[in-house]
């Protein structure tokens, strides 16, 4: 708990007081915000806005989860060292993407192919690494079975390891190149995606807490226990990426003095993919994410749409934040509207959790 605690608390000061020295590096390498030109005409004001923040709340959390359990005398343990895995290895990906478009002064960075190949690179080796590591009790950080509140009955390796891997690895995929896009997909308002991802990593918080308390290996002989391989630290992790991205949320509110690019919502969507994979709760992701699955929908249905109909829209533009501002919603009215209804998911997803918990 004290661990927890000192990750959260540490990575809000470090985002808080370092994003200003950020900024400033940023201005002086005129590293500045692209801002598509076909896009709502009050956001071309924000042309030049530093961006790549990502890199602030990021590496603060890195520096805030290892220095806390310096402090407690614990060792890194390896799901917490694999969630940060993903979310470096992404943030990665996304600073390649922001830097191309700075340079070459336009929307588009790395092609969307280029992007997924360069989530499917690091999304492999987490997901194989994520089968090793078995603790005393054998727990591997990730399991090879399909979760929802725990591992259903649906295992991935039912038709042997040869063909399990594959399968296992290409559900990795999905869920990881799905969460990043979405949460990238939502980054279109000053704050949007740093709330909205407050609001869903603040749930594996809550998660990787509870299931710690009712873990298998503490009371082997309750009803319901969970068998996840160190779920405290799940949510020393999450309190950490929580606690940066408060941090970071100060400065990136409307009017917002940085953006936190690709290299932030990259990062952040690999967070969430890997939390819920490794605290075994990877289907309740949908509900978790649920604005980020709603953003992520409207752009996949505006296209399907134009196509179908040649030319016609269900939205005067996706994604679906960008509709309400051109049907005149102020930006900030947008971001806390779409923020209340992120927390809702994530209470309802939390509350669904609990539930399964009582009636198990």
């Amino acid at each position: 708990m004290i661990a927890l605690l000192l990750a959260g608390v540490f990575s809000l000061l470090y985002s808080l007081l370092l994003t200003p020295l950020f900024i400033r590096l940023i201005r002086r390498l005129q590293w500045g915000q692209f801002v598509r030109e076909d896009g709502p005409k009050t956001h071309h004001a924000k042309r030049g806005t530093p961006t790549m923040g990502g890199i602030v709340f990021l590496s603060g959390s890195v520096i805030s989860y290892l220095l806390a359990k310096v402090i407690m005398g614990h060792p890194p343990t390896p799901s917490a060292l694999l969630v940060l895995f993903m979310a470096v290895g992404l943030g990665a990906v996304g600073f390649l993407d922001d830097y191309l478009k700075i340079h070459k002064q336009q929307s588009l960075g790395l092609g969307g192919w280029s992007k997924i190949l360069g989530q499917v690179l690091v999304a492999i080796p987490f997901a194989l690494l994520s089968l090793q590591f078995a603790n005393k009790a054998g727990l591997t950080p990730a399991s090879t079975y399909i979760s929802i509140f725990r591992d259903t009955k649906l295992n991935l390796f039912a038709l042997g390891a040869g063909v399990g891997i594959v399968l296992f690895i290409v559900w990795v995929l999905v869920l990881v190149i799905s969460a990043s896009n979405a949460v990238n997909v939502s980054d279109g308002l000053d704050g949007l995606a740093g709330g909205a991802s407050i609001l869903a990593i603040g749930a594996y918080v809550l998660i990787g807490f509870w299931q710690f308390n009712q873990s298998c290996a503490i009371a082997p002989t309750e009803a319901g226990c969970y068998s996840v391989r160190d779920p405290l630290d799940l949510a020393v992790v999450a309190a950490a990426l929580v606690g940066g991205l408060v941090g970071f949320l100060w400065w990136n509110t409307n009017p917002a003095h940085i953006y936190m690019g690709d290299t932030g919502a990259l990062g952040i969507g690999g967070a969430i993919a890997a939390l819920a994979i490794l605290s075994r709760t990877e289907l309740l992701l949908i509900l978790i994410g649920g604005l980020f699955v709603i953003e992520a929908g409207s752009v996949v249905l505006q296209r399907i749409y134009f196509k179908v109909t040649r030319g016609k829209r269900i939205f005067l533009m996706s994604p679906i934040h960008h509709h309400f501002e051109l049907k005149g919603w102020a930006e900030q009215t947008v971001v806390v509207r779409f923020w209340i209804v992120a927390a809702g998911f994530s209470i309802g997803a939390v509350a669904l959790f609990y539930t399964e918990w009582i009636a198990s």
